[in-house]
């Protein structure tokens, strides 16, 4: 099964420039500013394709210019068990993960698998370099699945700590690699390492929350929903590390807005962080474009104490032309928290309702909904979408064989870029 490329041009969020994309760039190269840029697709409405196509059924809003082996889409169903349990009418869950009684089955169970088929696919076919993603564990597992099945070749770099989320229920092809920073480190220490190990033109930066390939792979969520209830939600709910889910159901808004069959409702967006590590919670309350920053120790500690591991992003796309900040602005959104306590108990909840379990991060979203409810930020009867962004992982694994992944080196904070270029090339 094959798919045209996509016809799309970028626009740059801080001056609105139109340009054309060279293949792969994360920046306006012009731009006076930093900057996200968006995709801006050919095909104002989108044909939504039949399941056959997996995740690509949402093709027509992807910047690629393929189809990978083995994709599925997110699911979204209307809760009865939570719903009941928090007194909603309409509240609506995407499911990403492995549910397959809702015909949910992304094996990662982790809806890092939409940026994972959709950033891989933009790459082009002939494409020689090899992709490095510095992930926190789910976008990890995500990627190195989607490369193993389609054998393209890829670094991870990972935590020492957060190895325990690389497992899989088949063993990886030998074109993913996998390197760590050392015990005690976090998210951010793993992105210092990628960048270091891309200053060689023999590896390609993934580019994060710059690259519009996994913006618009995780707006499939948003999509999703749009299509199951008819009509775009009146509230949006998701945890966040860096924000970047969050920023791309604001984009998909925007087009699904544009494209005329689904209303013209600015969903407003309320995103949540784990305390105690929260810096966007505490910037945009406090009415903030810029982050606080304080000693690295200090946030390095911070980022550990917390039980969802993967929102611990130390530098996320917060304040930046088109980032998370603009787009609560611009939704009428708000900014969360919630305690490893909080969480555990919504992760319970979530479970004992909907008859699955999920991930910590997605726990944060319930813990988030349940004091949006108490405070009043959303009405019983508004069409709320909750973002279940991973879950399953106790279901799959009763169901099979598991395999771990060790990491072929370890690196120290102290390494330089050249060493570190020069044994990870080796291991290819």
């Amino acid at each position: 099964m094959e798919i045209e490329p996509t016809d799309y041009t970028l626009i740059n969020c801080a001056t609105k420039r139109e340009f054309k994309d060279e293949g792969w760039t994360l920046a306006d190269p012009e731009s006076p500013v930093p900057s996200l840029v968006r995709a801006v697709y050919k095909n104002k409405q989108i044909n939504i394709k039949d399941n056959s196509f997996g995740f690509y059924k949402y093709a027509d809003w992807l910047p690629i210019s393929r189809m990978l082996e083995r994709s599925h889409a997110p699911v979204t169903y209307k809760s009865k068990g939570l719903a009941s349990e928090l007194g909603l009418d309409n509240l609506y869950i995407t499911f990403s993960g492995y549910n397959p009684g809702i015909g949910a089955c992304m094996e990662s169970c982790s809806f890092k698998e939409t940026e994972a088929y959709s950033v891989c696919a933009r790459l082009p076919k002939e494409n020689k370099s090899i992709l490095v993603v510095a992930s926190a564990g789910n976008t990890a597992r995500a990627f190195a699945k989607v490369c193993s099945h389609n054998h393209i070749p890829l670094v991870i770099s990972i935590p020492h700590e957060n190895l325990d989320a690389l497992w899989f229920i088949e063993p990886l092809d030998k074109c993913v690699k996998v390197i760590c920073t050392p015990d005690n480190s976090d998210y951010f220490d793993a992105i210092q390492l990628a960048g270091k190990l891309c200053e060689s033109p023999l590896f390609l930066d993934e580019g994060g929350a710059k690259n519009v390939a996994r913006r618009d792979g995780m707006g499939t969520t948003f999509i999703s929903a749009a299509e199951f209830i008819g009509s775009i939600p009146d509230v949006y709910f998701q945890a966040v590390g860096s924000g970047t889910g969050t920023i791309a159901a604001h984009e998909t808004n925007m087009r699904l807005i544009e494209d005329g069959r689904f209303g013209n409702t600015v969903t407003k967006l309320i995103a949540s962080q784990n305390a105690p590590f929260t810096p966007m919670y505490d910037a945009y309350k406090a009415g903030k474009r810029e982050l606080k920053h304080f000693n690295q120790d200090v946030e390095r500690a911070r980022a550990l104490e917390i039980v969802a591991k993967v929102l611990s992003n130390r530098k996320p796309p917060y304040s930046l032309a088109g980032g998370l900040y603009d787009s609560l602005k611009e939704a009428g959104g708000e900014m969360e928290s919630a305690t490893n306590r909080e969480i555990e108990k919504a992760r319970k909840l979530f479970e004992k309702t909907e008859g699955i379990d999920i991930y910590h991060a997605a726990a944060c979203a319930v813990a988030s909904l349940e004091k949006a409810i108490r405070k009043g930020s959303v009405k019983k009867d508004q069409k709320i979408m909750l973002n279940i962004t991973g879950g399953g992982e106790d279901k799959i694994k009763e169901e099979n064989r598991v395999y771990m992944k060790k990491s072929d080196l370890i690196f120290p904070q102290s390494a330089e870029s050249e060493n570190i270029i020069s044994a990870v090339t080796a291991l290819f």
